[in-house]
């Protein structure tokens, strides 16, 4: 039986079906429109930027670090170009195994391995980091072949900082070093400006002048707009803002002179400071011994670091900047000067120095069994009476002292142009209750008085001051700010900017109290304790011999260095001037546990005069006996300093070249 349909319901559900899925196919199209209104008008301009953003990078170019020169155009400090091999751990499945394999390749030393290793421990893992730096082209060659196989690893030409000269003046002109943790998270504290001058940039002054002058020397970031494939590779180069080279720093230093001052301590541990006392230009700046700033460029590997961070000599310390000593006898002119300007004696005024000093039961010892007799000023600076001065601070009191010492800079901060410098001590009653804790501690016995007289108690202070000192006496009691830098050189336009000097501080001292001092300075030189050593000379100099403990000795002992271990002897130092009448250089000297100043101090100071005053250069064999602490006056010819070629070491790298400045 046929079954009869009901065409209007069947038409009437079609057009339903239909109705709907037109609705549906609307409401769809709807939809995509609204969402292309939504793309193509209300975003089109964040997604814009966004596909452009894909289809091109920017990228930072990095600028060429400024150079470091000495005061006639010495090169300290500058890059050369060289290929490195660099691993992006991040890219590399595993590393060790990578490592092995280029081994295969290339030369990767046991010591690339674990200077590797420590970056690897101190920087993110997508920081791309160098294994080996230098490589030839041949190396470059080879690698280049197998890179396929080395997913992660690439050879990238970079600027690698040099210090031609290698340990010479290493802890004034510093070294710079791959960007550590801490100072990248100083470096996001930056205003924006600052931290987008940093990108790219691995490495930053870590010390001295490379890192004190940062900011000079880093330059300007460039930037590069490149259009990028799919796979992230540049095309090809849509804008260019080029990065701008770091300036020129050049320094007051004379590397020549720092390298002789350097040979002439030899192996032994010191620090000499020469300030040009006219305007504050440190000459030299020395401190003993050294280290090559080379070896932190791309990472110090650990056997290196050990050597220099766990040797009982200390070559990582600035003696001259963070070293402090007692300033011993040569603290004696400074109290002279203190004792005329404050009225507390008169140069005629006369002390009977018997060979020893009692305060009360306490028995203080000068010249050993002997003593000079009657002593004015003038005789107690010649022959370094103790008697003398030990009475005169016992008359002046510890508080008179600190304030005439503070202003010459004993125990302050000079403001030298390096970060780190200590303050030192120079002690008075305020300074010993906040030092100690318990009452019977924080109070200032008078017996403790007597001893700063001569430079010793609690009197400690930087090679730094005491020149720092020095040149203001020499210079008439006024006093100039020490500083080693002397002008930066833009490297595009060559503009010479000279540094900023800070005003100059009478501190008004009466030029015939300077007179007494100084002329006595010089009797030192011509009849007292460095007699010796200057004789001959050809110029009128000032100085002060001391010798300063370096562990304490009893008042009933005897010193005797042949008992004492070699860093429990007494240290050398020497305070100078020169010429006496129009002082062009004032310095002070310590050498470490080497006894007598005469012997040991006094005879670097004679070179160094030698060369600045007369261009003389020491000849071998005095250079030799310096070093030995067997020298007097010289021995033999001189050489003539502008004769000597430089490098002075003929094994030395040759790229630092002599430019006389204009």
């Amino acid at each position: 039986m046929t079954e009869l349909r009901n065409v209007d319901a069947d038409i009437a559900l079609f057009r339903t079906r239909v109705l709907v899925i037109g609705l549906t196919v609307f409401v769809a199209f709807g939809l995509l429109v609204s969402r292309m209104v939504y793309l193509q008008v209300v975003r089109h301009e964040d997604l814009q930027a966004q596909a452009e953003s894909n289809r091109t990078a920017v990228l930072p170019v990095v600028p060429n670090r400024g150079q470091i020169l000495d005061r006639f155009g010495r090169v300290l400090a500058t890059n050369f170009s060289a290929y490195t091999l660099e691993i992006t751990p991040s890219e590399v499945d595993d590393l060790d195994a990578t490592i092995e394999e280029l081994a295969l390749l290339l030369d990767i030393t046991p010591r690339d391995k674990r200077r590797f290793s420590k970056l690897v421990s101190e920087s993110r893992r997508f920081d791309s980091l160098p294994i080996r730096s230098r490589l030839t082209d041949e190396e470059v060659a080879r690698f280049t072949v197998q890179r396929y196989r080395f997913p992660g690893v690439d050879v990238r030409a970079r600027l690698i900082r040099h210090y031609p000269n290698g340990e010479v003046a290493s802890h004034v002109i510093g070294y710079i070093g791959r960007i550590n943790q801490r100072e990248k998270e100083q470096i996001e504290d930056w205003p924006d400006e600052d931290q987008a001058n940093y990108r790219g940039t691995d490495h930053i002054g870590k010390l001295g002048a490379e890192q004190h002058y940062e900011r000079e020397l880093h330059g300007q970031t460039g930037f590069e707009r490149v259009e990028t494939s799919a796979g992230g590779q540049a095309v090809r180069l849509l804008a260019n803002t080029p990065a701008v080279p770091g300036n020129t720093v050049r320094l007051a230093i004379d590397i020549k002179l720092q390298k002789l001052i350097e040979d002439m301590f030899g192996e032994r541990r010191g620090a000499l400071v020469a300030i040009d006392p006219r305007n504050g230009e440190v000459l030299a700046f020395v401190s003993k011994p050294t280290f090559d700033p080379n070896l932190f460029v791309e990472g110090i590997d650990e056997e290196n670091w050990k050597l220099l961070n766990e040797s009982l000599d200390k070559p990582l310390l600035n003696r001259a900047l963070r070293g402090t000593y007692p300033p011993g006898s040569t603290y004696k002119p400074f109290m002279a000067m203190a004792a005329l300007e404050t009225g507390a004696r008169s140069a005629s005024t006369v002390i009977n120095d018997p060979g020893y000093w009692m305060f009360g039961n306490h028995r203080f010892r000068s010249h050993g069994d002997g003593g000079l007799g009657a002593v004015d000023m003038r005789r107690s600076i010649i022959k370094s009476s103790n008697v003398y001065y030990y009475s005169l601070a016992n008359e002046m009191g510890v508080d008179a002292m600190h304030d005439f010492m503070a202003p010459l800079g004993f125990g302050q901060i000079t403001g030298i142009d390096l970060r780190g410098e200590v303050r030192g001590v120079l002690p008075n009653q305020e300074w010993k209750r906040n030092a100690y804790k318990r009452p019977e501690q924080q109070r200032w016995y008078a017996g403790e008085t007597i001893s700063l007289g001569i430079g010793q108690g609690y009197n400690n202070f930087t090679m730094l001051q005491v020149a720092h000192a020095m040149a203001t006496l020499a210079n008439g009691g006024i006093k100039h700010q020490p500083h080693l830098m002397l002008a930066t050189e833009d490297t595009v336009t060559h503009e010479r900017n000279p540094m900023p000097v800070s005003e100059a501080v009478n501190l008004g001292f009466k030029r015939a109290n300077i007179d007494v001092v100084l002329r006595a300075m010089q009797g030192v030189t011509t009849e007292g304790t460095s007699a010796r050593v200057f004789a001959g000379a050809e110029y009128e100099s000032g100085g002060k011999t001391g010798t300063a403990q370096a562990v304490g000795i009893g008042q009933k002992d005897r010193y005797d260095a042949r008992k004492l271990e070699e860093h429990q002897r007494d240290h050398s130092l020497y305070l100078a001037f020169a010429p006496v009448d129009k002082p062009r250089i004032a310095l002070a000297v310590v050498v470490e546990n080497a006894g007598f100043g005469s012997a040991n101090a006094a005879p670097i100071a004679r070179r160094v005069f030698d060369y600045l005053l007369l261009d003389q250069y020491p000849n071998a064999q005095d250079l030799k006996a310096v070093q030995r602490g067997e020298a007097s006056s010289p021995s033999g010819t001189p050489l003539k300093a502008s004769e000597v070629p430089w490098p002075i070491d003929p094994d030395a790298p040759k790229t630092a070249v002599e430019k006389p400045s204009p």
